[in-house]
């Protein structure tokens, strides 16, 4: 779970202390719980998964999956594979491949016929690797990149801090009225407004990314110095409702540039997702 990652309070970036002994936890954590979400996994045209009952499954350092009850799956589309696997924490796991018209995604369900004694009742429930399917819905929204995880949380905050951004002791943008993105288990992100960005500095990228939490980021590249560093700079020119605010801002790696908060030079932190 994101209690887990970064800076969480059980991440091994966490700066914060406990009023018990931590040692008394499992070094390994497995959660898994109901969601009460209605989920759909799409492939080739078909809803390979629709299930109201689906769970959740949270693992240190993990990203949390969906695990489906089998009967909300279309077994007639999965075929069995001679795939497995081994979890010391869960145990055996089986495979299958998922065929549809003349597709197939190779051994993207698996599940734990057997788990061990001390792992979750995973029996009776499989699981997707996100990426092998065309398309998730949790209800009727297209989700990306992994589920929405309940204990993970973004507020967009109005901001009249002064924020200085440098590269190569250039100033490529400042600000008095950032938008400033709090996220689960991530340092501070500022997005700047695009009028407050030397865009002359800009060069446009072909990257894009995916956040299941704001929706799909385009990139640039940033020319200072005399240097081009690429990948510096993101936006969400279309976000999600949730992240609305942050519309045509441009935010840049706090992990790569020189930032100045409040005349404050900030410290580069180690994570570096967007």
């Amino acid at each position: 779970m994101t209690l887990t990652i970064g800076t969480g309070p059980f991440g091994k970036q966490s700066h914060g202390t406990f009023n018990f002994d931590t040692g008394v936890l499992q070094p390994h954590t497995l959660y898994f719980e109901d969601s009460p979400r209605r989920v759909r996994v799409i492939f080739n045209g078909e809803t390979v998964a629709d299930s109201k009952r689906v769970k959740l499954l949270h693992e240190t350092g993990h990203l949390p999956i969906y695990y489906f009850p089998k009967e909300d799956i279309r077994m007639d589309l999965l075929e069995e594979s001679d795939h497995t696997t081994h979890c010391p924490f869960k145990g055996d796991a089986s495979y299958w491949f998922v065929k549809v018209g003349d597709r197939v995604a190779e051994n993207a369900v698996w599940s734990y016929p057997e788990p061990l004694e001390d792992a979750p009742p995973l029996s009776g429930y499989q699981a997707f690797y996100w990426r092998t399917m065309d398309a998730w819905y949790e209800e009727d929204e297209q989700v990306f990149v992994h589920p929405r995880d309940p204990y993970h949380r973004i507020d967009v905050l109005d901001s009249d801090r002064h924020v200085k951004v440098m590269v190569n002791g250039e100033i490529v943008a400042e600000t008095d009225r950032p938008k400033i993105l709090f996220e689960t288990g991530l340092p501070p992100r500022y997005y700047i407004p695009q009028e407050d960005v030397r865009i002359e500095k800009l060069v446009p990228s072909e990257k894009n990314t995916q956040c299941p939490y704001k929706g799909v980021a385009s990139y640039w590249s940033v020319e200072a110095g005399g240097e081009r560093i690429e990948d510096l700079v993101w936006s969400y020119q279309d976000p999600i409702p949730e992240a609305a605010k942050m519309k045509r801002h441009l935010c840049f790696f706090n992990e790569k540039v020189d930032l100045e908060v409040d005349g404050e030079k900030q410290e580069r932190p180690l994570t570096q997702w967007s």
